[in-house]
This record gives C-alpha cells, structure tokens and sequence, in this order.
C-alpha cells in the first residue's frame, strides 16, 4: 500500500500527518511501516539528526546500475517499527521516478510518502501514481483554489480544522469532489511534541484518534 501526502499550499502541516499516520501503520502492522521523506522535514519533526546518507536523491542520481536491494538498504530506523528513506541532499532526478513508486508499491509493508507542497518531479510521480493519494489542507479559500488547479487529483482529504474558519468538511468535499476521511484539529498539543523531537513517543491523542480513520 502507498500512500502519499501532499498539500497545495505550504504551512498545512502535511509532514506532521505523513509521519503520524506512519507511526500508527508502524504500530499496528505486523511488519512495521516505511516513511519516504522528499521534503527533508521528517528528521526534525521526530526529532532526530540530520542524516548524512545518500538517501532518495542519491538513489535516484545512481541510475540504473545500483544493486536491487540497494533502496532498502538506505533506510533508517525512525521509532519502533518505522524505517525512514530520507531525502538525501541534491536535486531529486526524475528520470527514475516510475522505477521508484514501482519499488515502493511492490514493498509488503505500508509506505507513506511526504510528497511536500505543490508536488512536482518524482513527488508528482509518487502522488500521482500512489494507491491513495491524501492532500492534507486547511480549510481556507486559497487553499482549496490552488488544490483544484493542482495538476494532481486527491483520492481523499485530511482537513486541519482552525477556528475562525467559516468553511467546513462538507465544504471541502463538494469543492473537490473527494471524501475527507479525517479532521484534524489544530492542536498546542502537536506543536509541542515537535518542538520537543517526541512526537513518535507522545503522539497526541486527538492527532491519533482522527487519523486511524485514515490509516
């Protein structure tokens, strides 16, 4: 299963809900979860150093002649259960991209991708070809503007709910035409575990109970 998150516009917190909802797959899948990171936040948000691997981008700059297993073995463990493709540093050559969403779709454990803010190269491939494409929005007219000029449609939605905000799920689901399985409101709480590198360890309650709808 590949699932992949992306948003339309930056700040909607998309590397927070990828790495939640990769924490839970994690916890409760018998062969763990893999988080692909192509916007390079995920360290940070779980607290983490920043690596030094060649990760996807080196990866995908190798061509063809990097052995089969050579993918995997760039993972990192990212909490328990959960393996990490970081993003490495330089350009993510997109060449490959098709090569890379066929290993990730073909891999038994689930694999949430942090696609980032208005996907494009390999990001684009992955969300475009992934088995469930989730844009992760706020419920504001800008945002939602960009997201039907996207060039990639969402198969499902994952809504950051903030106060003051007069538009709604339903809003949004007659907007784009696609379901939100999941509303997440925003919360001190989730900051907090961020800012502290222990979101993996006290992942919020409300952050857990909205996106197991999703997972």
């Amino acid at each position: 299963m590949l699932i992949a998150c992306w948003s339309s516009k930056g700040g909607a917190g998309t590397t927070v809900v990828a790495t939640a909802l990769a924490l839970l797959l994690a916890r409760h899948g018998e062969g763990g979860a893999v988080l692909v990171d192509l916007a390079g936040d995920v360290p940070a948000v779980l607290g983490l150093p920043e690596p030094d691997d060649p990760g996807v981008a080196g990866w995908l700059a190798a061509g063809g002649d990097v052995p089969v297993d050579a993918l995997t073995r760039l993972e990192q463990p990212g909490a328990p259960g959960l393996a990490i493709l970081t993003r490495g540093r330089g350009p993510l050559a997109d060449d490959r991209g098709a090569v890379l969403a066929a290993l990730l779709g073909a891999d038994p454990r689930p694999v949430v991708v942090d696609c980032g803010t208005a996907p494009a190269g390999v990001a684009l491939t992955l969300a475009a070809g992934a088995g469930r494409s989730v844009l992760v929005t706020r419920a504001c007219f800008v945002s939602l503007r960009r997201a039907q000029a996207a060039p990639l449609r969402p198969s499902e939605v994952v809504l950051l709910a903030e106060p003051g905000h007069s538009l709604g799920a339903r809003d949004v689901e007659e907007c784009l035409g696609v379901p939100v399985v999941a509303t997440v409101d925003v919360d001190p709480a989730v900051a907090r575990a961020v800012d502290a590198g222990l979101l993996a360890a006290r992942l919020p309650r409300a952050l857990v109970r909205e996106l197991r709808r999703a997972a």
